[in-house]
This record gives C-alpha cells, sequence and structure tokens, in this order.
C-alpha cells in the first residue's frame, strides 16, 4: 500500500496542540521563545514545555518540529545552540530553518534539519545543494504543481537522498494565510515599525485598506479592490489529489497564530480529504462539504495559491475573516462527575439553550465541539440558563477546571 502524504498541523499553545493530536495530524511544528516565525503572534511554547509536548505526540505516534526559521544575528548564536540541544535531548524529531548558522549547527549535532519555506526553493540544483544538510525541504510557494511535480520526479530519478539516508522528502503550504510577500520574506513592517516580519514580529502591514494616488496629478487611482497587498487564503483540499500526484510527500497546514477550533478544524478536513484519497472515495460532492467546513472557522476567503497556474494573486475585498461562524465565551469548568460523564459549569456571560453547539477547550482537553442536548439547573432540567447560573450538562469526554466554554453562534458571513 503507498505510503499516505504526511499531515503537519499547527500548534501555537497547548490547546491547539491537543486540537492537532485529537484531529489526525501526522506531525505537528511549534515555536519555542521568540525565534520563530509566529514571535509575536501566538503564545509560544517555553524551553520547558518540549518534554510534555514530546510526551503527547510520542504517545500518538505524531512527529515533532520546532521552527526556527528566522533571520539570526550574532546576538542570537547562543540561544540557537541552547534550543537545538534542547530539541536533542527531549526527543524532538527535527528542527524546521532558514538561516545557514542554524542549519550548521543542527546538522553538527545530528539533529534532523527540514528547510524552510524562507530558504525560496526553486529548483533541483537547490535541492541538491541542501540534501547535504536536509531531509525534507519546504519548496517555495510561488511554485506551480507542474514545477513541484517536476522536482519530486527528480529527486526519485537522481535517488537523492538527506543526511538519515532517507529519499529526500519534498514539503509544500497546503491550507492557511498566503502573504504578498515571495515564500514570505517581507520588510514592510520593519520599514513602517522597525518591527521585522523575519524576526517573527510581523504588523501585518498588508492587510490594510490602501489609497494610490498618482503623484504627477493628484488623481486617486480607481482600484478594483481597496485590499491590494492582502490575499486570499490558500486551500487546496479542492485539488488534494493533484497534491499527492505530483509526489509531494508532506502538506503543511499554516496557522500557528490562530484559534484551537481552527487547528481542529482544517486538520480534520484534510485528514479525511486524505484517507478519502488513499480509499478511493475522493470525490467533487464530499470536496463541497469539505470546503463548508473549512469556511466556518477564521479564513479570508480561499483560493489555489500558484499552483494550478492561474493569474498571480487574488485579493481581499474585506478586512478579516469570513467565517461563516463565531465563538462567544460564556462560561468556565468547575466540576466533572466522570462516572456519570456530566460537566459542570458556570455561566459568566450570556445565555445557553438546548440545541446551541458549543466549544469546550482547555490545554488537555483540546478544542471539543459539541451540541447542549440537556442542561440542569439546582437539580431540576431547564431549557435556557443565564449568566451567574452554575450549571450541568452530559460530555463525551472528560472537562477539565481551567476548560472554558464557548457558544457557536453564526457570523455576518453566514450563508442562510
Amino acid at each position: 500500500m503507498q505510503e499516505k502524504i504526511e499531515l503537519m498541523a499547527p500548534a501555537g499553545d497547548f490547546v491547539s496542540l491537543q486540537a492537532a493530536l485529537d484531529n489526525g495530524a501526522d506531525s505537528v511544528y511549534f515555536g519555542v521563545e521568540q525565534l520563530n516565525m509566529r514571535a509575536r503572534a501566538t503564545i509560544n511554547f517555553t524551553l520547558d514545555d518540549l518534554s510534555e509536548i514530546a510526551r503527547r505526540c510520542k504517545e500518538k505516534n505524531v512527529k515533532t518540529y520546532l521552527t526556527l526559521n528566522t533571520i539570526i544575528y550574532d546576538h542570537d548564536l547562543s540561544i540557537i545552540k541552547t534550543l537545538v540541544n534542547a530539541v536533542k535531548e527531549n526527543g524532538i524529531d527535527a528542527v524546521i530553518a532558514m538561516d545557514q548558522a542554524v542549519i550548521n549547527y543542527a546538522f553538527s549535532q545530528g539533529v534532523e534539519v527540514h528547510i524552510s519555506t524562507q530558504i525560496n526553493i526553486t529548483n533541483i540544483e537547490t535541492v541538491k545543494f541542501y540534501a547535504h544538510f536536509a531531509d525534507t525541504m519546504v519548496l517555495a510557494r510561488e511554485l506551480s504543481l507542474r514545477q513541484v511535480a517536476e522536482i519530486c520526479k527528480a529527486i526519485a530519478r537522481e535517488n537523492i537522498k538527506g543526511p538519515k539516508g532517507r529519499p529526500l522528502e519534498i514539503e509544500i503550504f497546503g491550507h492557511g494565510a498566503l502573504c504578498m510577500a515571495v515564500s514570505g520574506k517581507c520588510y514592510l513592517s520593519l520599514h513602517e515599525h522597525n518591527s521585522s516580519a523575519n524576526r517573527g514580529a510581523c504588523k501585518q502591514e498588508c492587510r490594510r485598506k490602501y489609497t494610490v494616488i498618482d503623484q504627477e496629478t493628484g488623481n486617486v487611482l480607481d482600484l478594483d479592490n481597496e485590499y491590494i497587498m492582502s490575499p486570499k487564503d490558500l486551500c487546496t483540499i479542492d485539488f488534494l489529489d493533484q497534491v499527492v500526484e505530483a509526489g509531494v510527500k508532506v502538506l503543511k497546514i499554516e496557522g500557528r497564530g490562530r484559534a484551537p477550533e481552527y487547528v481542529a478544524m482544517v486538520t480534520k478536513t484534510y485528514r479525511q480529504a486524505i484517507d478519502a484519497y488513499y480509499a478511493g472515495t475522493y470525490s467533487k460532492d464530499k470536496v463541497a462539504a469539505w470546503l463548508l467546513d473549512l469556511e466556518t472557522v477564521y479564513n479570508r476567503g480561499f483560493w489555489s495559491g500558484y499552483y494550478l497556474g492561474q493569474k498571480l494573486g487574488e485579493w481581499n475585498d474585506s478586512s478579516g475573516s469570513k467565517a461563516t461562524q463565531k465563538k462567544i465565551y460564556i462560561g468556565q469548568g468547575k466540576h466533572y462527575y466522570p462516572k456519570t460523564e456530566i460537566a459542570e459549569f458556570e455561566l459568566d456571560a450570556f445565555d445557553l439553550e438546548v440545541g446551541d453547539k458549543v466549544f469546550i477547550q482547555g490545554p488537555t482537553t483540546g478544542s471539543q465541539e459539541m451540541e447542549i442536548t440537556s442542561i440542569w439547573l439546582q437539580d431540576a432540567s431547564v431549557q435556557k440558563a443565564v449568566k451567574g447560573d452554575v450549571i450541568t450538562f452530559k460530555t463525551p469526554f472528560r472537562v477539565r477546571l481551567s476548560d472554558k466554554l464557548y457558544k457557536i453562534v453564526k457570523s455576518e458571513y453566514a450563508k442562510d
């Protein structure tokens, strides 16, 4: 049987990590401290968290990759060595890197290296060069699927292997945010705010609305789209069969800065699509249903990126997410009765009714979605509870005191 393409999910914190594990990720990637491309976009793990990350993932037979993919300065070198040493000591599977200082030190310590898309690999000769150091490479995001396939074929034809002696693997981004910059290397934020995107501190200048003025005449240019630097999100689920058949070995979901329900939904959806492909049941009807599911969580609209050779750039016509649903915080866990599978929550805000859909989220619980089928208040069954009530209801999973309860409601982008 053909080995399945690896599904890699993002983890910005323990809630998202557990969501990825619960929904079928084959591997997860995450940042530690400040030397990663989402240093300001998410909470980030600490060095002390590595052992727990490794433990949870090994229990599920899920691979772990630490991102060290920022530009590195001289004063960072000691930190890099500390991080790489910790990766080795804690049994993390690989580091994702773009700076030669990281690549070289990790290689010298026998730590597996994956080349970040920031290197901008676009041809087989560059693949051969980095194959001396790395076992997996993320190709440039601007390549077409035809170009990706040619590189994969050349690797197989020339039997190119990484330092571990295994055939070199090609990884591509499959879903999530895209940046207007070439393979994510942008300097707008640095120029405007002295806050470098290439050091994980992007201020997302490209997501804003701009007016273009002709300096010669003073005329304001008529633009079809006001968000001229903010591309839609990448989505490959409707041509996933072509991705697999191109020879790609790892499919990466972007989103370390996004919410746990995003990680849960996108991971679950692509897991279903990948499994369907290998089972021979991948179909247009299933794709249509998966797209509706993906639209429920954070997105800026979807397009195929550059993979299908379409015209460059599909830009947003509005700011922020176009998700068809959103979550509203309503309460926190108080107790859980394991024998009866009953959870107790205190409602801190808003109301809750039978029939409502909710997320229950926490560092160990992950992101669990369910429908409220009954509510108990002071030993009586009720149809509705309000702010201040302490309620119980049945859950198919364990709830912890740190867990938060969110009600799921339609957004303005929901289709009737």
